[in-house]
């Protein structure tokens, strides 16, 4: 073939190579964590309850997944939610109730309300929190803002 023919087919094949390459976006799994304290409570509250929150979230299926560790509460935890949007000190609405059995909590949710694009954006921005209620505490004993691990 003559350096001539070689070149047109490349030139011909380059346009296909690039939309291959540039075809839809994938769908990422993303990493979550979140510190629970009492110092982090709106308002803070006294408590030297501890816990963590680590989950993944999928941006396709919207699937949020979770496992929530606690020990050092006033009592059992009576409930446990997702709120959003809300930055650190502020009140967020409840996004996702929580089955509380005991520690570990797991679970899973599809994030659809009020629509998937402003729970992704507000979740992967650090605009969500957990906390756990408690007798004692009925507004919250602990919370903890979810960001993405550095």
């Amino acid at each position: 073939m003559s350096n001539h023919k070689a070149m047109l087919a490349l030139i011909a094949a380059t346009p296909a190579f690039l939309l291959a390459s540039y075809g839809p976006s994938r769908a990422e799994v993303l990493n979550l964590k979140a510190d629970l304290k009492g110092s982090e409570e709106t308002p803070p509250s006294t408590s030297a309850g501890t816990g963590s929150f680590t989950g993944t979230y999928d941006t396709k299926t919207k699937k949020l997944t979770w496992t929530i560790t606690y020990s050092g509460l006033t009592g059992p935890v009576t409930r446990a939610d997702f709120h959003g949007p809300a930055g650190i000190g502020k009140y967020g609405s409840i996004k996702v109730r929580v089955i509380v059995n005991h520690s570990p909590i797991e679970g899973s949710a599809i994030l659809t309300k009020p629509t998937a694009k402003a729970l992704d954006n507000d979740l992967l921005n650090g605009k969500f929190y957990i906390n756990l209620h408690t007798a004692a505490y009925p507004r919250g004993e602990i919370r903890g803002q979810i960001v993405k691990p550095m």
